[in-house]
């Protein structure tokens, strides 16, 4: 089945350019399009797309509040949202992360990455883009206020070293790879992280390494 992809830029050219790489993929499809944050609110609620491709700076209702209110943490069913982004700024960044989006890429990571964003979100397997996974989960660790909260059992070690993995930005099969496990069993121990841990997603999962300073931040 094709993964459903809605598409938010406030630039048409920029839409169409997006438009015309994903549906050259033979799993993807692009079901609609938005200038702006409210018309992708809108667009999404009434088409449930499998991903949101939506970019940050937009008129009216930017991206992050739109993200915010298809995917924060008062969302009972959150969508899957890749911000896509002209810049390299560590508040667009954070802004995005706490907004609860699963992927953060920059407008020059080029066909492939997007691509590769695209699936990653639909099947849960998103993070941000991995040359800039460490600076900015350490340095948004730094600056959160919010005490780190300890899981409610302990972390067993394969756990642990699971976190690792996903805090460096490694996706399911390079986890699976890297720990010699099988993709099933990288994914319970996503889900029991996610349990323990008391967060949604695995870019939360990084984050919470993070703050409690396993990263050596």
């Amino acid at each position: 089945m094709s993964i459903r992809v809605v598409v938010a830029d406030d630039q048409e050219i920029v839409r169409t350019g997006l438009r015309m790489i994903l549906d050259a993929q033979p799993d993807l499809t692009v079901v609609g399009e938005a200038a702006d944050g409210a018309a992708l609110v809108a667009l999404a609620h009434e088409l449930r797309p499998d991903v949101c491709l939506v970019d940050i700076r937009m008129p009216g209702m930017d991206g992050l509040e739109a993200t915010r209110r298809l995917a924060g943490p008062e969302v009972a069913d959150p969508l899957a949202i890749v911000v896509i982004t002209t810049f390299d700024l560590d508040d667009y960044v954070y802004g995005a992360l706490e907004a609860g989006a699963r992927g953060f890429l920059l407008k020059d990571a080029g066909p492939e990455l997007l691509v590769q964003a695209i699936r990653a979100a639909a099947s849960g397997d998103a993070l941000i883009a991995p040359n800039i996974t460490a600076r900015l989960l350490a340095t948004f660790a730094r600056t959160r206020t919010r005490p780190r909260t300890q899981p409610v059992e302990p972390l067993t070690d394969r756990e642990e070293e699971v976190l690792l993995t996903v805090a460096r930005g490694r996706t399911n099969a390079e986890i699976a790879d890297e720990l010699h496990i099988s993709l099933s069993t990288v994914k319970t121990h996503l889900t029991a992280l996610m349990t323990k841990l008391g967060v949604r997603n695995r870019v939360e999962i990084a984050m919470w390494a993070y703050e409690t300073g396993r990263m050596g931040s």
